[in-house]
């Protein structure tokens, strides 16, 4: 079998880069191959439905309003949802070498901030995998040849997705989500596993692929990175993509950034609004947020309310910040701008930059916010696919 082959990979997918530098001198993961990963153990994988893991924990959230902090609410896991979603985290490992272990640091709180809401909704399935880490993004801008990391962290996706349909799924309809290097996986995965095989792409509902550049010719919605899938342009249309990458609306990408701009001929990078498919005037976002999040924010620390301290570790902020898409030759990315009273007791920042020791990159654009701006409206547009299958 050939190698698959990853179109556009693109150095730093994500995250927490201030360990960039350190991570350069990482030891190269040894010569010799090892054992594949047994996707029919349990413990292989990070989710699992009806069991005790990340995914099933409650997430006490408490909105926060105009008039300050409001109604508090606690997700939990459905007993008994009609869909299955399945879900590939971004790059967190800070291991050393290119590829990153199985043991799950990072992993968990990531997966706690962009998925376990979703099992109020769907059954969760998450597995673990061996990443190309942050040392290998870093390598990879440096000039290294890190294609044995793409290789091996694409064969880890593929052979649990495969274990997913033929032990787990049980004809049951799916949704994927991905979030930057898991998004990256998830459009190889629906080239290599699911556009070839009708039966298996008739039961994806929905694919929800933020944070990496989804191709597609100017003015179609379907071809480039994907050849049979198209984007969604309405918001009852199933088997297709939602991808976006966001930018604060006064901050555009820039020429040669990462995420938001093409640079294959006649291609531009796919928007859908998450929060309204299809829509292409500002829409207002269902946010929610890690309330003590310690990653760096444009302006310093944020204060989600002058009242004080969120009573929640997860705060929503309904209608702070819209969002529309933007489509502008190689161009393509979810504008974002925050509804800002600095009258009343509400936050008029949100954060999402990318920083490296200090310094905001302007060709991430607001890479960290990708789930967290839209995570109330994507929730419940799978929830509504799982509704209309009851």
């Amino acid at each position: 079998m050939s190698a698959p082959r990853h179109p556009g990979l693109k150095p730093g997918p994500t995250f927490f880069l201030s360990f960039a530098v350190a991570l350069l001198a990482a030891t190269p993961a040894a010569a010799q191959t090892p054992a594949p990963v047994d996707y029919t153990s349990n413990t292989s994988w990070l989710c699992l439905p009806g069991r005790s893991d990340i995914c099933a924990s409650p997430l006490a959230t408490v909105d926060v309003n105009p008039a300050g902090y409001g109604a508090r609410t606690t997700s939990t896991a459905a007993k008994a949802p009609p869909i299955d979603c399945f879900y590939v985290y971004p790059t967190v490992s800070r291991d050393n070498g290119l590829t990153s272990d199985l043991v799950m640091d990072e992993e968990n709180g990531v997966a706690a901030a962009q998925f376990a809401r979703f099992a109020s909704v769907c059954r969760p399935f998450a597995p673990k995998y061996r990443q190309m880490t942050v040392g290998a993004i870093v390598a990879f801008s440096a000039g290294q040849d890190i294609s044995f990391a793409a290789v091996r962290s694409y064969g880890d996706v593929a052979a649990a997705f495969r274990n997913y349909i033929a032990t787990k799924n049980q004809g049951r309809p799916f949704v994927l989500i991905g979030h930057s290097q898991g998004s990256l996986q998830l459009i190889q995965l629906i080239a290599q596993e699911i556009e070839t095989r009708p039966a298996i792409a008739a039961r994806m509902k929905l694919a929800i692929l933020p944070g990496f550049n989804l191709l597609v010719p100017r003015g179609k919605t379907v071809g480039g990175s994907l050849k049979k899938t198209p984007i969604c342009t309405t918001p009852s249309q199933t088997g297709c993509v939602i991808s976006w990458t966001s930018y604060r609306d006064r901050n555009p990408p820039p020429t040669g950034a990462l995420f938001g701009v093409a640079t294959q001929a006649g291609m531009t990078v796919a928007c859908v609004n998450p929060a309204a498919t299809g829509a292409a005037d500002w829409r207002r976002l269902d946010s929610i947020w890690v309330a003590n999040s310690s990653l760096p924010v444009p302006g310093g620390p944020i204060a989600w309310s002058s009242q004080g301290r969120p009573p929640a570790p997860y705060v929503r902020t309904p209608g702070l910040a819209s969002g529309r898409c933007v489509s502008d030759g190689a161009r393509g990315y979810f504008s974002v701008r925050t509804n800002a009273d600095p009258a009343d007791p509400r936050t008029d920042r949100i954060g999402g930059e990318v920083a490296i020791f200090g310094l905001f990159i302007p060709g991430w654009g607001m890479h960290l916010a990708d789930m967290s701006l839209v995570q109330g409206d994507l929730v419940r547009r799978v929830g509504a696919i799982g509704s209309a299958r009851r």
